[in-house]
């Protein structure tokens, strides 16, 4: 039989392909990445002010969702999928982002945001935390995700590695857009907290992950060949734009 570990690396791939698990290597392995164990604090002790933090946001999380235009949001962010991040991004990004217009970009975030998934994966299985939502046995705004989710360990939160990592690599590509890029990078992290499905010291651990993969990432040969086709591309779509 697979194990826990590997069907939960098979999970995380399957979701972020759309579900096709006819899945493209990483570029780096967990092991190739930064260890988050030794870096990241762990997650609050649930006697502690922060985790007391944690409880008042997960409140926060849920009043959000009164609000229909943000619970639309956070329900779109909750889909862990490539064409997701360039859909939600296209817009902060200036132009439209997908595997038909943008090949190499599409290519760039693909690979590299199935690479920067891994730093998540180290201490998501050593510190195995409780979700929110299985901790108070309540309903999340994404029900189909909350079994296969339910011993997957929340800490950091890997959507929040998804979503920071693609504002990361999509401001190195167009910095003119910084500010509206990591604002929706922000955004989707806290998606997660509206979801039901993280803490926010998980999103906001996440984000530090994600920092830490994409910078270990500049360092890949792989990465710095895609990211010049990506960048080249960016180029002549923008000179095409403004004539």
């Amino acid at each position: 039989m697979m194990n826990k570990a590997i069907k939960t690396l098979l999970f995380a791939v399957s979701l972020i392909l759309g579900g096709n698990i006819q899945a493209q290597t990483p570029w780096l392995t967990p092991a190739d990445m930064p260890n988050a164990v030794r870096f990241l604090p762990p997650p609050p002790d649930t006697a502690s002010p922060a985790f007391a933090y944690d409880i008042a946001q997960y409140q926060w999380g849920k009043a959000q969702r009164k609000d229909s235009t943000r619970l639309a949001i956070a329900t779109r962010d909750a889909v862990w999928s490539i064409e997701t991040i360039c859909r939600e991004f296209s817009a902060p990004f200036g132009m439209t982002l997908s595997q038909e217009e943008t090949p190499e970009i599409y290519q760039l975030l693909l690979y590299a945001l199935i690479t920067t998934d891994q730093v998540g994966k180290r201490p998501k299985d050593h510190y195995q935390r409780q979700r929110p939502y299985v901790r108070f046995n309540e309903p999340t705004i994404a029900p189909g995700d909350e079994e296969a989710l339910r011993h997957n360990g929340s800490y950091p939160s890997g959507h929040t590695i998804l979503g920071w990592s693609a504002a990361l690599l999509l401001t190195e590509l167009n910095p003119a857009a910084a500010d509206t890029l990591l604002a929706r990078g922000y955004m989707y992290g806290q998606s997660r907290v509206i979801a039901g499905y993280h803490w926010q010291s998980d999103v906001d651990a996440g984000r530090l992950a994600a920092s830490a993969a994409v910078a270990r990432l500049h360092a890949d040969p792989r990465f710095q060949k895609q990211m010049k086709r990506a960048r080249r591309e960016f180029a002549r779509l923008s000179r095409k734009a403004s004539k």
